[in-house]
């Protein structure tokens, strides 16, 4: 019992949301969702900002090859 106020309360919150469409930036918005003209970098690989690799794996490579043959 007594909850008669608070469900009144979630309805009117709900309704709110529901029906209630405030004033949307879309120009902002666009920028965040990166639709935007303004890009980061030249490039458009979203992995250019990791770093390269590429020398471990060729210094590793054989140690890698030798955990394979243990595995037979």
């Amino acid at each position: 019992m007594g909850r008669g106020r608070a469900k009144a309360k979630q309805i009117k919150v709900a309704r709110k949301l529901k029906y209630y469409s405030p004033d949307t930036d879309l120009g902002a918005l666009q920028k965040e969702l990166g639709g935007g003209d303004s890009h980061h970098g030249s490039s458009s690989d979203p992995f250019d900002d990791e770093p390269d690799y590429s020398e471990y794996a060729d210094k590793y490579a054989d140690f890698d090859d030798d955990e394979d043959d243990d595995r037979s």
